[in-house]
């Protein structure tokens, strides 16, 4: 696998996303008791809506990113368990910031499951802060923001 930089998925790489996602969410069904919503969503319409961006060839992490008027939403971010340890996830990281500026967005927020502490120790350390806690549906959220420069 290799890291190509990062770029929009096309229809073609859909199959890849989906399994990448998978792959990088799978073994947190049995931890949080319910299959993560990533691993759920419809990756063939984020992909035609311009919400994901890839890296690899083939597909080893990627970004799904909405942007809202007021923050650049992180929906979901993926790194084959393969590519772990190389920077995948810090340059995909660093992509969303730099999309939200480019966007004109002073700000990034994503969520993460309560069950997920390995996130919880990552995040901080990109700058990101806790806004609240809530739980939706079956899912125990901590909620994010980074404040862009």
């Amino acid at each position: 696998m290799t890291d190509e930089g990062i770029r929009p998925a096309v229809a073609a790489d859909v199959a890849a996303v989906k399994a990448a996602t998978d792959a990088a969410y799978h073994h947190y069904i049995e931890r949080i008791g319910v299959v993560p919503a990533p691993m759920e969503a419809d990756h063939a319409a984020n992909v035609a809506a311009g919400r994901v961006f890839v890296t690899g060839d083939p597909v080893i992490g990627l970004v799904v990113v909405e942007a809202y008027e007021d923050h650049l939403l992180l929906d979901s971010i993926a790194v084959h368990p393969d590519a772990h340890g190389h920077g995948v996830g810090r340059r995909l990281l660093e992509f969303v910031d730099a999309r939200a500026r480019v966007l004109g967005l002073s700000e990034v927020r994503l969520c993460t499951n309560a069950l997920m502490s390995e996130n919880q120790q990552i995040y901080p350390r990109f700058g990101y802060e806790v806004v609240e806690r809530r739980v939706d549906g079956p899912y125990d959220r901590i909620h994010y923001r980074k404040r862009l420069d």
